[in-house]
């Protein structure tokens, strides 16, 4: 996928070893990145312990926010596809206790929400 499709919305799958140096700071020792994606700035992180959703925050970026989602501790998720007026897709994470949702992601027009829910569902019902 391009620029393109980043800058409307899109996540893009991400080489592993390049996100493995980006969170070389928060990986813990023996923990392995097995799916990434992009999303703009922002990463979806899925590991072998646990989700990372990376956001990336002002005009620069410098300003990090790492959220971690332990696999146990997500109760459960939902995903709405896009629709003919509706262009938005979007995963929501509930995590534990949680009345509303821990983390909201969008994306426009996009495979890759599937891909996602996919992979969610494999670590938290594995």
């Amino acid at each position: 996928m391009s620029l393109l499709d980043g800058l409307l919305g899109n996540a893009t799958n991400v080489d592993q070893d390049a996100i493995k140096k980006e969170l070389k700071d928060v990986l813990i020792p023996n923990e392995e990145v097995d799916l990434a994606f992009r999303l703009v700035r922002d990463l979806v992180v899925f590991t072998s312990h646990r989700l990372i959703v990376v956001d990336k925050q002002g005009v620069t970026g410098k300003k990090v926010d790492y959220k971690t989602f332990p696999y146990k501790s997500i109760s459960r998720f939902s995903v709405e596809t896009t629709g003919h007026f509706d262009l938005d897709a979007e995963l929501k994470i509930w995590i534990s206790g949680a009345v509303e949702p821990a983390q909201v992601l969008q994306f426009r027009k996009d495979n890759s929400i599937t891909t996602i829910q996919k992979a969610l569902a494999t670590a938290i019902l594995l």
